[in-house]
């Protein structure tokens, strides 16, 4: 049976060409987008900010609404592309844009988890990677997906229309238009209950499933209620043969502790090892900090 660690485990998000964490505190975050900056509210910047306020100029600021789950607007002091900005991730490009949701397009504290992803498929562009598809839930703007596709077949999964059709621009700006991915407009819950009674099999799963949300056909989706028997219909996607399952889960009171439980559960039948912990990006700089940004708990054969 898999194994479930004691120890928590923190996957370290570094600065790259395009994205960096210059800055956090008094519950505030500023990055770098390419060449722009924003400043982003970040509750678990508890600590003081190490730069000077004058060094927090920003291009934009999202400022949030007075109720605890949500809203808020931008704030431009200097002139952002309303359409977006190309940036890349290795191989990966797409386009950056600021939201109504107070992110801008993509989550790059995902950047390791694309790695850790990769490595457990064969590594990107290597012989011998994925025999069967990989498939990503909640799959949004398709960063992942296109991650992913280095090492084979990947179904991409996602509610929105417009995050699929944004996913398709991704892939087109990145060259991967050709690469075997589907994309799909559909409930996650119900296509993985689907893929269950189809048969079929994959060879990783990833899952980042919002706290709250509606599917295409106005289904509601609770994160609390929906997220065991998703798990349960994940686990019969894969066999003996798969190479992980990852779940991240952001803006939830719960700990890294009690999802991994609800991995070590599903996976009571499998071997391997299911490892718990928080995801983290780590300031730019010397003596940079490790903020938090989500938990997460995954499983994998070895």
């Amino acid at each position: 049976m898999a194994e479930l660690t004691r120890d928590p485990v923190v996957m370290e998000g570094r600065p790259w060409a395009d994205y960096g964490l210059v800055d956090s505190g008094h519950g505030r975050k500023l990055e770098r987008y390419g060449a722009y900056r924003f400043v982003r509210p970040e509750p678990q910047a508890l600590w003081s900010p190490r730069l000077p306020e004058s060094e927090w100029r920003a291009h934009g600021e999202f400022v949030p609404g007075s109720d605890e789950d949500g809203g808020g607007r931008w704030q431009f002091s200097r002139a952002v592309p309303e359409a977006g900005w190309p940036l890349a991730w290795h191989d990966v490009r797409f386009t950056a844009q600021c939201t109504p949701f107070r992110h801008l397009g993509f989550f790059p504290d995902m950047a390791p988890v694309w790695d850790w992803m990769r490595a457990r498929l064969g590594g990107a562009g290597e012989a011998g990677g994925a025999r069967r598809p990989a498939l990503n839930l909640f799959g949004y703007t398709g960063v992942g997906s296109l991650a992913l596709s280095a090492c084979g077949p990947v179904a991409h999964v996602d509610a929105s229309k417009k995050s699929v059709a944004q996913a398709r621009d991704n892939a087109a700006l990145s060259g991967m238009d050709d690469r075997p991915v589907r994309w799909l407009v559909d409930d996650a819950a119900k296509f993985a209950a689907r893929e269950v009674r189809r048969g079929n099999l994959y060879d990783g799963i990833i899952l980042d499933p919002p706290k709250f949300g509606r599917g295409p056909k106005n289904e509601t989706w609770r994160l609390e209620e929906g997220l065991p028997p998703l798990i349960a219909d994940c686990r019969r996607l894969l066999d003996a043969d798969s190479r992980f399952l990852f779940l991240t889960v952001y803006a939830v009171r719960m700990s890294s502790l009690a999802i991994g439980g609800l991995l070590a559960e599903a996976f009571a039948d499998m071997p391997g090892v299911v490892e718990h912990g928080e995801l983290a990006v780590r300031e730019e700089g010397e003596g940079g900090r490790l903020l938090p940004t989500a938990i997460f708990a995954r499983w994998s054969p070895a």
